[in-house]
């Protein structure tokens, strides 16, 4: 039995034995297996007279990118998005993120594969609001987003997708470097890590890109996205602290309620100071601070929580990514508690 085989019948006995998951797993086997029906070689989709010229010329640039990928960051080179698959849909999964009402830290979930992760996927939006709404009704914090492209970490050679490309070239290039990385390091249980990892390696692989294949004007806009990008990431994550605080505290559960609510009033009102002075009016995080809780907060830390540890990694490394990986992979051979330690060594202060 090829890969493919192998994995797909590997999620079929979890679903087969998971009792009242397998709803969930069946739902995930079936996305998949569309995506893997559904995949065109990118070169094919190029040469076909009926593709629409402007899908053709930003596939041509997505090569490139893929290239680059590997020439210039040493990320793997596989069949790994070399194919195309257009989809009726802005997402192609919806992620649902929980946190109990006075943590910040996520709920987990296991699988095969992945091992324990910091947010359940779907390919349908409202299984994917179905299932945070009876999360809500058991006393969770959730927050239910879209997201463009995801990973199987090698498992599958992945596709890009129609809701990649959308976005333009930088957004299509992040997101291959993104998706990329997870294939180079990839820890099982440790969201955070594997996540941060990636937004690292897409930051670096990003820049350099834009140095060799951007305007100044594309690079000037790029370096003003994040700036404001640091900003958000400052103020959620300090709210987040604050909160992790507050609950902490041995308070009585309404005093925390009150608690709770004043801090995200608080935080709201510093959002909408920050985009108002800061930003000039850009409202690109609006959606994000709609009803703010500690899911919010807790899968921004999962992105960001360790990128400035692993920036400080590949700048310790003099930005040599064979060294810089090589660094990666001797922390992730650690056991959780002294890698988590030497990433806060890593970290500035």
């Amino acid at each position: 039995m090829n890969r493919i085989g192998k994995a797909i019948a590997s999620c079929a006995l979890a679903a087969a034995t998971s009792g009242c998951a397998a709803p969930y797993y069946w739902q995930a086997i079936g996305g998949q297996i569309e995506l893997l029906r559904k995949r065109e070689p990118i070169e094919e989709v190029i040469a076909d007279p009926a593709t629409d010229p402007k899908l053709k010329d930003t596939l041509a640039r997505v090569e490139t990118m893929r290239r680059f990928a590997v020439d210039e960051l040493l990320l793997p080179d596989n069949d790994s998005y070399t194919s195309y698959v257009a989809l009726d849909r802005p997402y192609v999964v919806w992620n649902v993120v929980a946190a109990e009402e006075f943590s910040v830290d996520p709920k987990r979930w296991c699988f095969p594969f992945a091992g324990c992760v910091a947010y359940r996927g779907y390919f349908d939006k409202g299984a994917a609001e179905r299932f945070a709404g009876k999360l809500a009704e058991d006393g969770f914090d959730t927050s239910s987003g879209g997201s463009t492209a995801y990973s199987t970490l090698g498992y599958f050679d992945d596709p890009v997708l129609s809701t990649m490309v959308a976005g333009g070239d930088q957004y299509v290039a992040s997101l291959l470097f993104h998706e990329l990385a997870h294939q180079v390091v990839y820890v099982k249980g440790d969201t955070t890590f594997n996540e941060s990892f990636a937004v690292a390696v897409e930051e670096a692989g990003l820049r350099r890109w834009l140095e060799k294949n951007a305007s100044p004007a594309e690079r000037e806009a790029y370096a003003a996205s994040r700036v404001r990008r640091a900003e958000f990431v400052r103020l959620v994550l300090g709210y987040r602290e604050r909160a992790a605080k507050l609950y902490r505290e041995p308070l009585p559960d309404d005093a925390k309620r009150a608690g709770k609510a004043k801090l995200f009033a608080e935080l709201d009102a510093d959002y909408a100071e920050l985009k108002t002075k800061q930003w000039r009016g850009f409202a690109g995080y609006d959606r994000f601070f709609n009803g703010m809780n500690n899911a919010h907060l807790a899968s921004v830390a999962t992105y960001e929580e360790l990128v400035p540890a692993f920036r400080a990694l590949l700048a310790r490394e003099d930005g040599d990514l064979p060294r810089f990986y090589a660094a990666v992979k001797e922390l992730a051979r650690l056991p959780k508690p002294e890698r988590d330690r030497a990433l806060a060594d890593l970290a500035p202060r």
